[in-house]
């Protein structure tokens, strides 16, 4: 459930990972006006205007699929920050470059691993919970309930941080109390001592959602 749920709900903002920014100029602008439950609630609304309708035409073009999360979801990501978060103490090893490389290649493989989800999304799926307090000026979490289609409910909370421009982001997705950062974190700490980060990175970047698929089924197999 947690990987079915990840992107479909929330790629990562996730991921969940660690890209150069790729946000544009005008949707950070906004987001900076917005509150952290302000900007859960737009891309909830925006994804289910974006996919609601094209479940066939976009199941036959999965690159289109994929534009629809960068479009809808990364604007709104500190991927920067998620990035060091899930290589944990290799990001300080890391070059610049390399957690670069890592960020894009990683980002690309969880978004295509993943895109699939996001077509069962329909509006009224995600229920952004009131926010209750007094907001952070710095760390946030937003909470919400995932509707599945069983008619049962996912707890899914966001976490967000201000960033130094002053916008919202959010750099963390909670499942059912299990953290996105922390899962990834241990199955990249796991393939990073195992062949090295170099090693990963390029994995990655040649085998895209392959290569992801089977680090999730070595750290299965590990445990």
């Amino acid at each position: 459930m947690l990987r079915r749920l990840t992107l479909a709900t929330a790629i990562a903002f996730g991921g969940l990972a660690a890209l150069p920014v790729l946000a544009q100029d005008a949707p950070a602008a906004a987001a900076a006006q917005q509150t952290p439950s302000q900007v859960v609630q737009g891309i909830a609304d925006q994804l289910g205007k974006a996919i609601e309708g094209h479940q066939k035409e976009l199941s036959k073009d999965k690159e289109k699929l994929i534009a629809i999360i960068d479009d809808t979801f990364l604007p709104h990501f500190d991927v920067d920050y998620a990035a060091i978060l899930v290589l944990g103490s290799h990001a300080r090893e890391a070059s610049p470059e390399q957690r670069s490389r890592f960020a894009k290649a990683f980002y690309e493989s969880i978004t295509h691993r993943y895109a699939e989800g996001l077509l069962n999304y329909t509006q009224g799926r995600v229920k952004v919970l009131p926010f209750a307090g007094d907001l952070d000026p710095k760390r946030s979490v937003v909470r919400t309930q995932v509707v599945m289609d069983d008619g049962k409910t996912v707890s899914v909370d966001y976490a967000f941080r201000r960033t130094a421009d002053g916008n919202w982001k959010a750099y963390d997705v909670i499942i059912e109390g299990i953290s996105y950062i922390t899962n990834y974190r241990n199955q990249v700490d796991a393939e990073i001592k195992k062949g090295g980060l170099d090693n990963l990175i390029k994995t990655l970047e040649t085998q895209g959602a392959n290569a992801l698929q089977t680090i999730e089924q070595d750290s299965k197999q590990s445990k």
